[in-house]
């Protein structure tokens, strides 16, 4: 598993640079030439970018390395299982009150707030006491949720409500940083290894290197956003509710797959951070493809590429259902399945941030999307409560069979996820809202 990591990495690599190459050839720029020209808009997305993506980076440098971190204290696959939990449980709690916490505290207090809880919930992985490391999960969802709408929320208020800049102009902002997403997520798995691993200063040590990137971040203004107007908008358009639930469905075996990783390929020693890395580089590659794939030489719609995607990702949780069988376990097979769910969450994410944008009042997005995580979160939270289930009934120790079922539970869920999808597509077959501009005529969603 070491050499085969290190392999796939490079080849990862490699094939993104020529994607994007190929990508920058093919699709013309996103921007408008105005927004290209414009020195203030420059100004203000330049600021906007630089606190999110130090936020981002800070919030990967976690991924490789907390079930390894909960492992190296000696703590049961069971009790892992349940730290996971607490901390889905609070995104949860706090889901439906996030989009409007600017609201109530004003920008900057809510960003402070960010970073409090950021920072605590890293420097909590310093104990190894269970009762403060639940604590520190709980921090972490208050975080989580802060991060999934305080910054875009803040964005959206800035660049209508202040500056009055085109509303046209804000796709440019967030592909640029859904562009940068992947890379940070490359690095932060390279960091994350040099760290824990090269320099040998234990797992713990990237959760250290988080601190100092959120202790940066401040704010100023205040936000305006209601989580009533949000469920309104969920529950009066059937076209928001199925998408709500596609990403129910899709985010939440995420989550599931976020704490399963770990413990299916650790045995097998590759190097925790590498592997990580390759996953996000699987995700970029999917990222590229989808550019590739919706460009006017193509002419897929995001529709047929958010079907793809989820297609991918049920094959994926297939495979996994039986590389790991107990007794016979094929990390290599498991590792492939793994970097073809990245592959798909890299074509499933700006597929259905494309049609949020257009089924979504910008206005209401925040709130809305604040409604979205709440069964997201809950069905994760159900998921590991039924592993720490199974796990707890053969003694506490590797979850065995557990993480098999779990995996076909997955691919149920997946399965549901399609089933939402082609509803979706139905509901809207000649709706001009889910269809990218520039490309008529070449078949129905």
């Amino acid at each position: 598993m070491l050499l085969t990591a290190y392999f796939a990495i490079i080849a990862l690599l490699a094939l993104c640079v020529g994607l994007e190459f190929t990508a920058r050839r093919l699709t013309p720029p996103q921007s408008a030439p105005t927004a290209v020209a414009n020195p203030v808009f420059q100004q203000f997305q330049s600021i906007f970018l630089q606190a999110y993506l130090l936020a981002l980076w800070a919030d990967w440098l976690q991924g490789p390395y907390l079930y390894k971190l909960y492992r190296h204290y000696s703590f049961l696959e069971s009790q892992i299982a349940i730290l996971y939990v607490c901390g889905l449980a609070s995104c949860v709690l706090f889901a439906p009150f996030s989009g409007w916490l600017h609201q109530v505290l004003g920008r900057r207090r809510t960003c402070l707030l960010f970073c409090f809880s950021y920072s605590a919930c890293c420097l909590t992985k310093l104990s190894r006491d269970y009762f403060v490391l639940i604590v520190g999960r709980v921090l972490g969802g208050l975080s989580t949720s802060l991060l999934a709408t305080t910054f875009e929320a803040w964005y959206v208020h800035r660049h209508v409500e202040v500056h009055d800049f085109p509303r046209e102009w804000i796709p440019s902002t967030f592909n640029k940083a859904a562009t940068w997403n992947h890379g940070l997520a490359v690095g932060a798995g390279l960091v994350a290894n040099l760290l824990a691993e090269w320099l040998h200063l234990g797992p713990v040590a990237p959760f250290l290197l988080a601190v100092p990137c959120v202790v940066r971040l401040s704010a100023k203004e205040r936000f305006s956003r209601s989580c009533s107007e949000g469920l309104r908008c969920l529950l009066s358009d059937r076209r928001v509710l199925l998408l709500g639930g596609v990403q129910a469905l899709f985010e939440s075996v995420l989550y599931i797959f976020v704490f399963l990783w770990t413990p299916v390929l650790d045995p097998h020693g590759p190097p925790l951070g590498i592997v990580f890395s390759c996953l996000m580089a699987a995700s970029m590659v999917g990222s590229l493809l989808y550019r590739l794939a919706t460009s006017t030489r193509y002419h897929l719609q995001p529709g047929h590429v958010l079907c793809l995607a989820v297609l991918m990702a049920f094959f994926s949780l297939f495979m996994l259902t039986f590389s790991t069988a107990p007794g016979q376990p094929r990390p290599h097979d498991s590792f492939l399945a793994f970097l073809l769910l990245e592959l798909a969450c890299g074509l499933y994410f700006p597929a259905v941030s494309f049609l949020q944008g257009r089924v979504i009042p910008e206005e209401k997005r925040a709130s809305v999307l604040a409604w979205f995580r709440l069964p997201l979160h809950l069905l994760a939270c159900l998921g590991l409560l039924a592993l720490h289930g199974e796990v707890s009934g053969t003694g506490g120790g590797e979850a065995g069979g557990g993480t098999r079922h779990m995996f076909g539970g997955c691919a149920v869920m997946m399965l549901a996820a399609l089933m939402a999808v082609v509803s979706l597509f139905t509901l809207g077959r000649n709706d001009t809202d889910l269809r990218q501009e520039g490309m008529r005529g070449e078949g129905e969603m």
